[in-house]
Order: structure tokens, then sequence, then C-alpha cells
């Protein structure tokens, strides 16, 4: 059994739980706050069996969207106009890791 922790976009979530739940995937979500989505993420836990777990992550990534959102140039101690320039970031939809689980009980 693996434990899939997958962080993602608040905008994707709804079509995300939607779907991996209509497919069988139970989950639990938490709402967090962090680096790898600026714009609002969830995090989703997700057990899951190990030959299953390529499923739920074409479940996922069939249900996010990559973006490019505008983000203010960098903060720099040098001279100059270009370095606070907005910029073009592509924001992905989502991270996931996936973890062995050594045991899982139901209580």
């Amino acid at each position: 059994m693996k434990l899939a922790i997958v962080i993602l976009s608040n905008k994707d979530l709804p079509n995300v739980l939607a779907q991996t739940s209509a497919e069988g995937f139970i989950s639990t979500k938490i709402a967090t706050a962090g680096q790898f989505l600026e714009s609002g993420q969830t995090t989703v836990l997700y057990g899951v069996d190990d030959d299953k777990v390529d499923a739920l992550f074409e479940i996922i990534e069939n249900n996010i969207t990559k973006r490019v959102v505008r983000r203010e140039g960098v903060e720099s101690t040098l001279e100059g106009s270009l370095l606070k320039k907005p910029v073009d970031v592509e924001e992905f939809g989502a991270v996931g890791f996936v973890i062995d689980v050594e045991q899982f009980r139901k209580l």
C-alpha cells in the first residue's frame, strides 16, 4: 500500500475530488499554505494499493490545469529597472508524493 500526498491548486480541487471519488479513491483533504502553489492550495491524502497509483495520478493529471500567471519581478540590491518588471511564470496544478505504508489499520 502507498500513501499519495497530492498538493492541488484550489482551482482544480473540486474536479479532482469528484473524479477520484467517482473512480473509488477515498481521500482526506487538509487546508495548507506554502510555496508549491502560491494562489491557494489544498493537500489531499490518498491511501492507494500499489497497482493503482498510476491510475490515481492519471486521473489527477487529466483534471488539473497548468496556468501562466504574471508575477512581480525579483527583489535585488542591484540597480536597474528590469529586475522589477512583471514576468510570466508557469504555475503547475499539482505536486504529488508517494510513500510506502508500512501498516494500515481501520479502527
